[in-house]
Order: C-alpha cells, then structure tokens, then sequence
C-alpha cells in the first residue's frame, strides 16, 4: 500500500459541549477518496478541523505527509499543500474573477497552476474574468473556488459538498473536471451527499453517520446495494433514479 498523504487517527472534536466527530480514523494514500454521508453528520466539521478551522476543541491525529496539522494555523496547513474548496465556495462579491486568481497567484508563482492554466480548465471563467464573485451564476461560483484552490498547486484538494445547489449539466461537468484532475495526479478528498457525484469520482467510499466512520466500501457495491443507500444515506437507490 502507497504512504499515506493524510492520515486521521481518533479525532474528536467539539462545539461547545456537543459532540461533532467521535473516533474518526482513516487514510488517503492517493487517487479520490469520497466522503457521503446526510447533512448533520459531521463531514463539515471534519473538513475544518483539517484545516484548522473551528470546531475549537480538537483532540487526536490528523497528518499530512507524516506532520501534524492538529495546532498548526489553516494558512500554515494550505502551505504543506492541501487545497481546500468549502462548501458555499465563500468567495468575494466584489472582486473580479480575475483579482480572486491573481490574488491567490502572487504568492505561487513557482507552482504549476497559473490562473491563466485555470482559465484553460474552466475556459467561462477566462470570458466572465471581469465579473464580480456576485454577478456569477452558481456553477461559475464553483468553478472559480475549485481554480482558487488549485492555484495554491495542491498535493490534496478537499472539496466540500461541490456539487450543492447546482444544475444537473453543471454537475456532469464537474464530475468530468474532477477526474481529470485525478487522471492527471491529483489526490481528491471528495465529501459529498449527492451519491450519483460521489461514486462517479471516487472508488473508495466512506460513509460517515453521526460524526463517526460507519462504513468504508467502494463505488460498486454501493450502488449495487439499495439497503445500504437506505440505511446510511436515507436515499432512494440510484437504480430508481435511473428508472
């Protein structure tokens, strides 16, 4: 088995004296690992406590390339390498496209992504560059988070929920974009609960449920498996939606 890029070992966390995140253990070697689980389950705050975002009290391991992130500030961990695309991209409205891109750029301008390669990826970005974050529609919003991210050249890119509050074309571009970035190298964290999105990036799946690891398994057997759909993600199976 390939080193692990990001290695969580029992990692609690805490809002206040709620519980979020119970023993939560696992590991991303390389290739696109999905997240799913319903809203409320604790992906969210698993995303920010890798990156040293609030919940404020975190206790056990989280590494990256075998150094502890748990301590460290979020633009210290996005300096180790770890792209990080939040769920409701929280861009600026009244910055342009371009002076989101060039602004992240300016300080990688050694690194393999360049706004102007972002642009290539995501060719509505390079004919909206002058828009405001506000002035853009929701798939745009998307894609100019995702070029954000990449421009830091990301070793791993978290992407929560991505495809949330997107048309169905703008999802199946998404999809297609996101494994290509895995063809080409990337690793991908992919926390989602849009199960269609999920197995289409990612061969392995964990299944979170009440801020704990309820079950790994991969793509094909849980789209083969209505129970499990039902039981973990209180969805309708993907054969009925495809009927």
């Amino acid at each position: 088995m390939a080193e692990s890029l990001l290695a969580v070992e029992h990692l609690d966390a805490w809002y206040g004296t709620a519980r979020a995140l119970e023993d939560v253990s696992f590991e991303v070697a390389g290739g696109s690992v999905a997240l799913i689980g319903r809203n409320g389950m604790g992906k969210t705050t698993l995303c920010n406590a890798i990156m040293g975002m609030p919940p404020a009290r975190v206790r056990g391991s989280i590494r990256f390339r075998g150094e502890e992130l748990v301590g460290r500030q979020s633009y210290r961990i996005a300096q180790l390498g770890i792209g990080y695309v939040p769920q409701g991209r929280r861009l600026f409205p009244s910055l342009s496209v371009e002076e989101h891109l060039r602004m992240i750029g300016r300080g990688h301008s050694d690194a393999g992504w360049t706004p102007e390669r972002v642009y290539e990826l995501f060719p509505r970005l390079g004919e909206r560059k002058r828009n405001g974050g506000a002035q853009l529609s929701g798939g745009e919003q998307q894609m100019l988070a995702i070029g954000r991210a990449l421009l830091t050249s990301p070793q791993l890119l978290i992407m929560d929920e991505p495809s949330e509050g997107l048309a169905p074309a703008i999802i199946e571009m998404l999809i297609e974009t996101l494994q290509q970035l895995a063809r080409e190298g990337l690793t991908i964290l992919l926390v989602e609960q849009n199960l269609g999105v999920a197995t289409a990036v990612a061969e392995r799946q964990l299944v979170m449920v009440a801020g704990a690891i309820a079950a790994e398994t991969t793509a094909k057997e849980l789209a083969d498996d209505p129970d499990l759909q039902r039981r973990f993600l209180g969805v309708e199976p993907l054969a009925a939606e495809a009927s």
